[in-house]
């Protein structure tokens, strides 16, 4: 069957057409489309590879760069049968790393406290709430993730750049994925690494980070469930961060595993910790965990190779501790230890540890559609 598609918006990046009969990959290189002239597309696939009705979509190799309407709207799943041997298709425009964003989707940023007093460590620390869109019109509870390193997170002017994590919740809210609750903690500048470091003298004296991970569980997270709309249950919260604000997210649920059973975990520094010696050992009662591990090949450290033997530890210390690991690893060749590239893994990571999906997380736009029509079916 031959796919032909104009693009009516100039863009040099590859096109590729993913659907339901190659699980919805959005960058399958074997469904790479030719260019022609004038934005024309074209592929031909095998008549045996395709079903009877067949639904997909054009992305410009991922669901942060799928096609979109001139309004920026995601476009239905396009239909088709395979008795009709051809098609030719339009797209309007593309979206480009996840936006254009709409601004009635972003979240409600509050402070929580300026200098926010920590007991545990005797300092202070300025912690924000990004609340549903819609928070204050509803009267529902929430799931929430804690989430390390603020300054980084959502404002602009960081020195490193930012997750952007205000624009992809609205991305998430426009599909009908954006009903969690993000409480974002700023790090201590200098007591940083003292703070998400355990206990290992060869990077820094006085580590408190038992400390630290005993002031969220026992004294952030119960005032956060006193003021806002929360379910408090472990089973609706999560944890998680980035780089050495990965590494004490991962204490943090092993240490609490009773508080957390979500770990949200960017190119965690492993290192520190080689033989994957963690706490869980000493677990008497079953606890169920999901962890999503992201990890870029251009990151040096050895990031990806200790990601996978983490994974490989975890499972293999199952039957030990009676812990239940539900894994979703995700390595991006091309990624460097930056928040650009940690930006574009969130939606995907929300959607996997929050909406209970069995599915590649990536398929995000295509659920979006379910939820918005209610007639597709993946």
């Amino acid at each position: 069957m031959r796919f032909t598609l104009q693009s009516k918006e100039d863009d040099t990046r590859p096109v590729f057409i993913t659907g339901n009969f190659n699980k919805w990959n959005p960058r399958d290189l074997s469904f790479e489309l030719t260019a022609t002239t004038d934005n024309i597309y074209f592929i031909e696939i095998e008549d045996e590879k395709l079903p009877e009705l067949i639904e997909y979509k054009f992305t410009r190799g991922g669901w942060g760069n799928v096609e979109i309407d001139r309004f920026g709207n995601v476009t239905p799943n396009r239909k088709i049968e395979k008795k009709e041997l051809e098609t030719e298709d339009e797209v309007e425009r593309w979206r480009i790393n996840w936006g254009p964003f709409k601004q009635e989707f972003f979240p409600v940023v509050e402070i929580i406290s300026e200098k926010f007093f920590i007991p545990q460590l005797n300092r202070t620390r300025k912690i924000w709430a990004l609340l549903p869109y819609n928070y204050h019109k509803t009267k529902k509870d929430y799931p929430v993730l804690y989430l390390q390193d603020a300054q980084n997170l959502f404002n602009e002017g960081s020195a490193f750049g930012n997750w952007e994590i205000d624009k992809k919740m609205s991305i998430l809210a426009e599909y009908g994925r954006g009903d969690v609750i993000i409480i974002a903690i700023e790090n201590g500048s200098d007591d940083r690494i003292k703070e998400y470091v355990l206990d290992n003298d060869s990077i820094t004296e006085n580590a408190e980070g038992k400390k630290y991970v005993r002031f969220l569980a026992d004294t952030l997270k119960p005032y956060v469930d006193s003021v806002y709309r929360t379910k408090p249950e472990r089973e609706f919260t999560g944890i998680g961060g980035s780089s050495l604000g990965g590494l004490i997210s991962i204490y943090s649920g092993f240490l609490y595993p009773e508080v957390y059973s979500k770990l949200m975990i960017f190119s965690p520094s492993l290192w520190l910790n080689p033989e994957n010696n963690f706490p869980q050992m000493n677990f008497k009662n079953p606890y169920d965990i999901k962890v999503y591990m992201y990890g870029g090949e251009q990151e040096g450290s050895e990031m990806t190779e200790r990601i996978q033997l983490f994974e490989k530890t975890m499972e293999g210390w199952e039957d030990a501790t009676s812990m239940q690991f539900e894994f979703k690893v995700s390595i991006n060749d091309e990624g460097k230890h930056q928040e650009f590239y940690w930006s574009q893994e969130f939606p995907r990571a929300m959607e996997w540890l929050y909406f209970d999906t069995q599915d590649d997380p990536k398929e995000l736009a295509i659920k979006a559609e379910i939820v918005k029509n209610e007639t597709s079916e993946i």
